[in-house]
């Protein structure tokens, strides 16, 4: 095997990998600090990659169109806790069915606004040649994207304090409520963040994945299965979890086909939670 030809997939892989943990660490937000499946994430997801399209097409830079698609969801994520998840916190299957039919009207809206088909951005022409091969640039830019984002969520949960109020109004709501955290505001600005998460997402992976009404099933059942993988210690486990089942679902598409690399992925989830009923994370003592 010709070694231009493995950095080649070894760089793919790794760009494919980062590509599945920048549309899962805003679910692995949600899921982990509040412990809410949110279904609509994908839509989330969605809802950005529009929110930066329609901004570019209004004139704005696509890099300044980015923190508008944050903006945007986080304010839509705000609104739909306080409306719908504030009333269903410990119902995990009335929160999955809700946020599940919040999901088919953000699908349905953006048919009627957007329609089914919608003009991508494209990405910039420039490549990175490794021997005879060559790689686009913007897909290995989402490497150290996703390193930022993970490092980004890390501190905001453990050096700041919101990030303590977070983690406490959700383990001890009571106690968190006895010394004064208003558990309620915490929880709102912590859903909305993990929207923005989503939001941002679908704003950076645009040049990759065009924007249409459809986009979020290409990613949130994967993101959810690698949540669902990665267990109790959501943040490490879902870098680990996206770096194994990412990376070898590509590697396994580069030497076979792009169906063999999803048969990878769905049976490799299934060995994992056949092993690890709880997650892989389950038995770590590391809790973010």
């Amino acid at each position: 095997m010709e070694v231009d030809y493995l950095a080649t997939v070894l760089l793919s892989s790794l760009s494919s990998a980062s590509i599945l943990l920048i549309a899962t660490i805003g679910l692995a937000v949600v899921f982990g600090l509040m412990g809410v499946i949110n279904l609509a994430h994908g839509e989330f997801l969605m809802i950005g990659a529009y929110a930066a399209l329609t901004a570019t097409q209004w004139g704005v830079p696509y890099i300044l169109s980015i923190p508008i698609a944050v903006a945007v969801t986080m304010a839509i994520g705000a609104l739909v806790e306080v409306l719908i998840i504030s009333r269903l916190y410990g119902r995990l299957f009335d929160t999955m069915l809700a946020t599940w039919g919040l999901s088919m009207v953000f699908y349905q809206l953006a048919v009627l606004i957007f329609g089914t088909v919608t003009p991508g951005i494209g990405m910039p022409p420039y490549s990175l040649r490794i021997g005879q091969y060559s790689l686009a640039i913007y897909p290995l830019l989402m490497i150290a994207v996703a390193a930022a984002m993970t490092v980004f969520v890390y501190l905001l949960m453990t050096r700041t304090a919101y990030g303590r109020k977070a983690r406490a109004s959700i383990q001890q709501p009571e106690m968190a409520l006895a010394i004064g955290i208003e558990a309620r505001r915490v929880n709102t600005l912590t859903f909305a963040i993990g929207c923005g998460l989503a939001g941002f997402a679908g704003a950076v992976l645009l040049p990759i994945v065009p924007a249409t009404p459809s986009m979020g099933f290409a990613f949130v059942i994967k993101a959810f299965l690698t949540v669902v993988v990665a267990g109790p210690v959501t943040l490490t486990g879902s870098v680990l979890a996206a770096l194994g089942l990412g990376g070898g679902t590509s590697i396994t598409a580069s030497f076979l086909t792009s169906v063999a690399g999803d048969v990878f992925f769905f049976l490799v989830t299934a060995l994992i939670l056949w092993l690890f009923p709880s997650g892989i994370s389950a038995s770590w003592r590391r809790k973010m």
